[in-house]
């Protein structure tokens, strides 16, 4: 897509903390951030990680223009000195992220940024906007597919988005985690995401019947002709008309009909039937195409319930992931650097959720050698390194008598570096890649970890190390 300049979209009190750093002599501090989540939507196990391509345009497009300039000279709160530190600004800061479609779980840093601090600050919505948004649109759609059960789930939302960025970047998180297509042509332009469509109901009122409404689609698509049912009756004219048309028009034309496709009604009952009826036609070739506010609950009970479906189409339930539509990252100061020394830094409360794992940390997968599976995520001190080649133990952060052993495994970094003193040293893989890789690593996951209700909780643990530094910083930061 073209690139737009989406500076200036930052909380106001970023700036207002950047010009505070700088009069307080902070403009070359160095500080890390980490950005996290706190808690999987919708109860599941585990969320998608996604976004990341997006950042990078978004950090290489990092430029304040006269405009931003003037704009908060205006304000009367600015120094002349900040305003022209962001006339000449440059981002020089490292970023870290964990790679678009790997699976992450609550409370440990799928990105980290260091560098000076008016830098790592000011970025910080963006780069909550960015991952949270489609992360959010990745997870969800991935459950849907899930609960499809291997049958196509095509995305179908781009009128009930939120605005015409979600509509765009939220087909291509659904892609990621797994639906077959889309129907935003935009999004087939500029990011190879397949489109798919058909017809509305409109198209059947146009014409004197449904019957000659039909015939015209047929004639002109005669190699990709899917009809949509259920303007008038499902049952009691639109298959037996969408029959006709294919023994009429599709099949003398040497092609077989690709679908029909219901919108509304009893999902289960009509494509029990249609499915009837379509094979005692001789075409039990021709899918049967169901939408209509569906989600994974309903795809669900409906395959439960024995219905005839071979695609769903998607909308609203997916594109705003309308059950839970947070995806709640948060980006918090973890350490400085004083006199090159990296000084852990937290963040207490009361609500023991909203306390943060300190210091610059590295984020580890250990896998079982014997299965591929996940065991567990584990949080080291940045330059800590996890043998896998002895036993390694892990241990419940919050409950420290839950220890475990682990034997036979490897061990896994699970950031990569995307910028390098502000230069992107990253190349996103191509989105099907990135798809396919999204896969893979669910694949890689227990089923129990995979429920939609009450899943398995996937363990993410601290070092030792990191752990006591956390302890030492809780106890020295604690109000008596």
């Amino acid at each position: 897509m073209e690139k737009i300049n989406f500076t200036m979209l930052t909380d106001f009190y970023e700036l207002t903390m950047a010009n505070g750093y700088l009069k307080n002599g902070f403009k070359d501090k160095i500080a890390y951030f980490d950005m996290f989540f706190r808690k999987v939507p919708d109860g599941g196990g585990f969320a998608i990680m996604a976004g990341v391509e997006q950042l990078i345009e978004y950090l290489e497009n990092l430029k304040f223009d006269d405009k931003d300039i003037e704009y908060l000279r205006s304000k009367n709160i600015f120094c002349e000195e900040f305003l022209e530190y962001l006339r000449d600004f440059k981002f020089s800061c490292d970023v870290w992220a964990v790679p678009e479609g790997t699976p992450i779980f609550p409370n440990e840093p799928v990105v980290t940024v260091r560098g000076p601090v008016i830098q790592a600050q000011f970025i910080e919505t963006m780069v909550l906007l960015t991952i949270n948004h489609q992360s959010l649109i990745a997870t969800k759609a991935n459950r849907i597919v899930r609960a499809a059960q291997g049958r196509g789930v095509m995305e179908f939302g781009t009128r009930r988005a939120q605005g015409y960025e979600g509509a765009i970047y939220g087909a291509r998180a659904a892609y990621i985690g797994g639906c077959i297509g889309t129907a935003c042509a935009i999004a087939d332009r500029d990011f190879e995401i397949p489109a798919l469509g058909t017809m509305a109901h409109s198209w059947i009122q146009m014409f004197p019947s449904e019957l000659d409404a039909f015939r015209a689609y047929a004639e002109a698509y005669p190699d990709n002709c899917t009809l949509l049912v259920d303007t008038y009756n499902v049952l009691k004219s639109g298959v037996p008309n969408a029959i006709k048309v294919f023994n009429e028009v599709i099949v003398p034309k040497g092609f077989r009909p690709k679908g029909i496709r219901i919108d509304s009604g009893d999902i289960t009952y009509l494509s029990k039937e249609a499915r009837k009826m379509l094979d005692e036609a001789g075409f039990p070739d021709c899918k049967i195409v169901a939408s209509n506010s569906l989600d994974e609950y309903i795809i669900r009970d409906i395959l439960i319930q024995g219905a005839k479906v071979d695609l769903f189409g998607v909308g609203e339930r997916l594109i705003t992931s309308k059950s839970e539509p947070v995806f709640g990252g948060v980006y918090k100061l973890v350490a400085i650097e004083e006199d090159g020394k990296i000084i852990p830094k937290i963040k207490i409360s009361e609500n023991v959720a909203k306390i943060t794992n300190p210091g610059f940390k590295e984020l580890w997968r250990l896998f079982d050698r014997k299965t591929g599976k996940a065991i567990a995520d584990v949080l080291t001190i940045r330059d800590e390194v996890i043998d896998d080649s002895k036993p390694y133990e892990i241990f419940d952060p919050e409950h420290t008598w839950k220890r475990k052993t682990v034997t036979d495994f490897y061990a896994k970094r699970l950031q990569v570096k995307i910028f390098d003193k502000g230069a992107c040293v990253y190349k996103s893989p191509k989105l099907k890649e990135i798809r396919d890789y999204c896969s893979e690593q669910i694949d890689n996951l227990w089923d129990e970890v995979k429920r939609f209700e009450n899943p398995h909780v996937y363990y993410v643990d601290l070092s030792t190390d990191l752990w006591e530094m956390k302890q030492q910083l809780l106890k020295r930061y604690s109000v008596k």
